[in-house]
């Protein structure tokens, strides 16, 4: 059967309209749903995943097919597919996962792509220069990964490359990029917060409210 159209199948099976009703109310009804929870869905295809882990390949067709379904359940899919396959992405393959980032584009898949970037960024070096070049692009779904995609780095975060990412984009009026900025800094002061109150201090006078409410929370 076709790979696509057994998920569907899957997915059919577990279909809730009530719960549906409320998950895309949630989502401003900027998507359908099946309304199946978090840890259904991905026990639905753990078994695809075993089985797909074992070509060692990713299927790009595959994807496409389900980035393109009108429910958002297979968008979560696609997500959870490149978490589960990161150790074979490579950096060519970052233009396809921005397509995927431009495309139906709302906080929940972008906060899971800027995770499968981070990923690829520990393996190779040449995101660095990407996400400084990400941190200025038109599209602020774009600069939001590029600011979260070193989150739960820890010790492993680049703070000079997390300062260039956030001064790029001390100029924006956007909710989601505010935020972002915000939680960047939140998650690095769990490690490093003297480093974070620093930075406070250094650019308080530049910084949205938002963001200096958001970073301090720990510290």
């Amino acid at each position: 059967m076709d790979k696509y159209l057994e998920i569907k199948i899957r997915f059919e099976s577990m279909e809730d309209k009530e719960n549906a009703l409320l998950m895309s109310k949630y989502m401003r009804n900027l998507f359908s749903f099946y309304g199946i929870p978090t840890p259904i869905r991905k026990a639905i295809y753990k078994d695809f995943f075993k089985e797909e882990k074992k070509q060692k390949k990713i299927d790009w067709n595959l994807l496409d097919q389900c980035y393109e379904d009108e429910h958002r359940e297979f968008q979560y899919f696609v997500c959870d597919y490149l978490i589960t396959m990161n150790n074979i992405l490579t950096y060519e393959d970052i233009p396809k996962i921005k397509q995927y980032a431009q495309t139906k584009p709302w906080w929940d898949t972008i906060d899971f792509l800027d995770s499968v970037i981070g990923e690829i960024g520990l393996r190779d070096q040449r995101v660095d220069a990407l996400m400084i070049e990400w941190s200025k692009d038109d599209d602020f779904w774009i600069r939001r990964i590029a600011i979260d995609h070193q989150l739960c780095r820890k010790e492993k975060t680049n703070k000079e490359l997390l300062e260039k990412i956030i001064i790029n984009n001390f100029d924006s009026d956007e909710f989601f990029i505010n935020k972002a900025i915000g939680w960047s800094l939140r998650d690095y002061s769990k490690t490093n917060p003297d480093w974070v109150r620093g930075f406070i201090h250094k650019y308080m006078d530049q910084m949205n409210k938002l963001s200096i409410k958001e970073a301090s929370k720990y510290i």
